[in-house]
């Protein structure tokens, strides 16, 4: 009878309410987990009965069942932390992740992430971040080979490196004494003999550092033009004169003698330690080393200065710190000051991100229904990185108790209709009495 199909469609209600409230249990149990994203129940009526009255053909529904369980991505807050290898995500993107041994790929959105102790980037769960390395020779460049494990191998010294380049960049008064002569002129011992003297720091192959001094003579005030020289470790016997002159031109920039509307570059080679001898090596018995030296030099009415000077060497340094930074590269402190760039997240955007299944852990696993994946380096259109922080839940809770409490009223709803349904039953046995 009709009256029975009353009763089982009070108890499609049960269930289907039932398992609408274990997924509000399980969003509110994840309040406080990180990138955990919250989950919604969708009901569908269920209809499969035909009547036929006095007014033409009815139908009747049959109660409600489950259609799908919806995970909403939606962007979670962040919560600031002390380590420099947590990481959030701010857009559509997702880590991923890889088990060792396994072709498996999980995809997650919390970057609670760490070292193990063979220097691998790891989730808590032990699976591997994925992303490209860089070349550590060109430290700027990322390899051209897939997404792999990433791995910070080099956990002691960092080898030194020897200085090839040294650049100053200076200006020298245009009012100093004008002193005649030339470069062979200048004698490191005598103040008189120079106008101006700058020291940098370089490195030989031992990453041992030694001093570079740089002597400016003011030659001719009418034609504008200094000689140099230098010496090694403030050893006055190490001096040696550089040929070229520097030149410049009445705006106190160095001359144009190429005509392409730029300063002419003022760089010399030279060998070190001995000048002389290009295949001396240092005392220490670090290889010779020949050096770009360049002078990025005006002349202006101002006091004789060093704005500043560069080089590329560096002595051997301990790791210190590894950490990723907000392009999501992870990043090697050493000693010495270097910082090397070791590698660079990737992440995954899914045409389909409701096609992802949950495999437990902060992680899902992506079957054919995400559609199209794609993968590629952070940035506005997979997502931006933020160090030093994690994505919390995306749960709201004054939400879900809402759903809570309109979910229970379903429930006793439908637990009403099978009451009211048995005492009806209950009346119709009653009529053969």
């Amino acid at each position: 009878m009709s009256i029975q199909s009353a009763m089982y469609s009070g108890v499609s209600g049960l269930n289907t309410n039932s398992q609408a409230m274990s997924v509000i249990g399980n969003n509110l149990a994840n309040t406080n987990t990180i990138g955990f994203k919250g989950a919604r129940t969708v009901f569908s009526d269920l209809l499969s009965s035909n009547i036929t009255g006095s007014g033409g053909s009815s139908q009747v529904g049959r109660g409600v069942g489950l259609s799908t369980v919806d995970n909403i991505f939606s962007q979670g807050t962040f919560e600031t932390t002390s380590s420099g290898t947590d990481v959030a995500i701010e857009g559509p993107g997702f880590f991923i992740l890889k088990e060792p041994g396994s072709d498996i790929t999980y995809y997650s959105r919390a970057g609670a992430f760490r070292f193990d102790e063979d220097g691998f980037l790891i989730n808590p769960e032990g699976l591997r971040v994925q992303g490209k390395q860089f070349d550590f020779i060109n430290n700027d460049e990322l390899l051209p080979a897939d997404p792999n494990d990433i791995q910070v191998a080099n956990v002691g010294l960092l080898e030194a490196s020897a200085t090839t380049e040294l650049s100053f960049t200076s200006n020298l008064d245009e009012k100093s004494v004008e002193l005649g002569g030339g470069a062979g002129d200048i004698d490191p011992a005598d103040r008189a003999t120079y106008s101006y003297s700058a020291s940098a720091q370089i490195f030989d192959s031992l990453g041992q550092s030694h001093l570079v001094t740089v002597y400016w003579r003011h030659v001719d005030d009418a034609n504008n033009t200094w000689a140099s020289g230098y010496t090694i470790n403030n050893d006055p016997a190490t001096f040696q004169a550089i040929p070229e002159l520097l030149v410049f031109d009445e705006k106190g920039n160095r001359v144009d003698g190429d005509g392409d509307g730029l300063p002419d570059d003022f760089t010399v080679a030279i060998n070190l330690p001995d000048p002389g001898d290009p295949g001396a090596n240092w005392p220490n018995g670090a290889a010779p080393q020949v050096i770009n030296l360049t002078f990025d030099t005006t002349q202006y009415d101002s006091n004789s200065t060093v704005l500043g000077h560069k080089q590329d060497g560096f002595a051997a340094g301990d790791l210190i710190n590894v950490a990723i930074n907000n392009e999501g590269i992870v990043v090697a402190s050493y000693s010495n000051g270097r910082q090397v760039n070791m590698a660079q997240l990737v992440m995954a955007k899914f045409q389909n991100p409701g096609g992802l299944q949950l495999a437990g852990a902060n992680q899902y696993i992506a079957p054919a229904e995400v559609g199209a994946i794609r993968v590629g380096l952070p940035g506005p259109e997979l997502g931006k990185i933020f160090t030093n922080s994690l994505e919390q839940s995306n749960v709201d809770m004054g939400q879900e108790f809402v759903k809570m409490i309109s979910t229970q009223r379903g429930f006793q709803a439908n637990s009403k209709i099978i009451t009211t349904v048995d005492e009806m039953l209950g009346e119709l046995i009653n009529l053969k009495r």
